[in-house]
């Protein structure tokens, strides 16, 4: 992959960009292991969420089973598609020595991690739209009366669990390890980010620690964007604390991220 990077065909950003992610692409299609876990555990994983919360009275919290399913399936995806999946691809990668090899050529540090990332934040993009369009048709989801808090709360979504990514993979060994380093913000992220269970049903004091959650402006955005019923501070709220995560994962990125194997 280094030497296709490499080549003198591409000297050019935009060149250099297209080659390595044009790799990445390939190597992430031959992994069959995370192209399950990134294409269809965030289709399964909802109905264990309808399953669990089949005794809740979701229109006493202003939900029904489409904005109880939807964000959660986004959530799914930008664990196991974006997150859980580029902590082992940026592990497997400097093990095998790719990323130092990459950083001997053109591309520079961000245009190695982001092309890396590529190929699962398209994944993760295209997924949650064809989720949408699948909630719709099956759940008779109505038209979100704000699209744009979707969006915001997607794209964001989509950057802070690269970053988050490329910390965790900083503190895992190997891609094994890779496994077990993944499993606490999964954890936490499914139990107090309103993924499996929406903060809107939470004791306040609960749901209030929750809302500082890394995933939970994420879900928050998105499911505001079909129930219509969350307001401009709120909204806001939820965007600066997606931010503020976002920006620490950076900061901790640039300063610990390893770029040649741990020894």
């Amino acid at each position: 992959m280094s030497a296709v990077v490499g080549s003198g065909s591409t000297t050019t950003p935009a060149g250099r960009m297209r080659a390595l992610v044009r790799a990445e692409s390939t190597l992430f299609l031959r992994n069959k292991g995370t192209l399950v876990a990134a294409l269809f555990v965030p289709l399964v994983l909802p109905f264990s969420v309808r399953s669990a919360m089949s005794d809740t009275d979701l229109k006493e919290a202003g939900l029904n089973i489409g904005t109880l399913i939807l964000p959660a399936s986004v959530g799914f995806s930008l664990l196991f598609a974006v997150y859980a999946a580029l902590v082992g691809v940026f592990v497997a990668r400097r093990e095998e020595l790719v990323l130092k090899r990459l950083r001997t050529g053109e591309l520079r540090d961000i245009e190695i991690l982001t092309g890396s990332a590529l190929p699962a934040a398209v994944t993760c993009l295209v997924q949650s739209l064809l989720l949408a369009v699948g909630c719709a048709v099956l759940l008779d989801l109505d038209v979100p009366p704000a699209p744009q808090l979707a969006v915001i709360g997607l794209l964001l979504g989509v950057v802070m669990c690269v970053a988050l990514a490329a910390l965790t993979a900083s503190f895992s060994r190997t891609t094994e390890s890779a496994q077990v380093t993944s499993l606490p913000l999964m954890l936490v992220s499914f139990l107090g980010s309103g993924i499996t269970v929406p903060l809107e049903v939470l004791p306040d004091r609960l749901a209030t620690f929750c809302e500082l959650l890394p995933l939970t402006p994420v879900i928050t955005l998105v499911r505001g964007a079909w129930t219509g019923d969350l307001s401009g501070y709120e909204a806001l709220g939820a965007v600066l604390t997606g931010l503020a995560w976002t920006a620490l994962s950076v900061f901790a990125v640039r300063r610990w991220f390893r770029w040649e194997p741990r020894r």
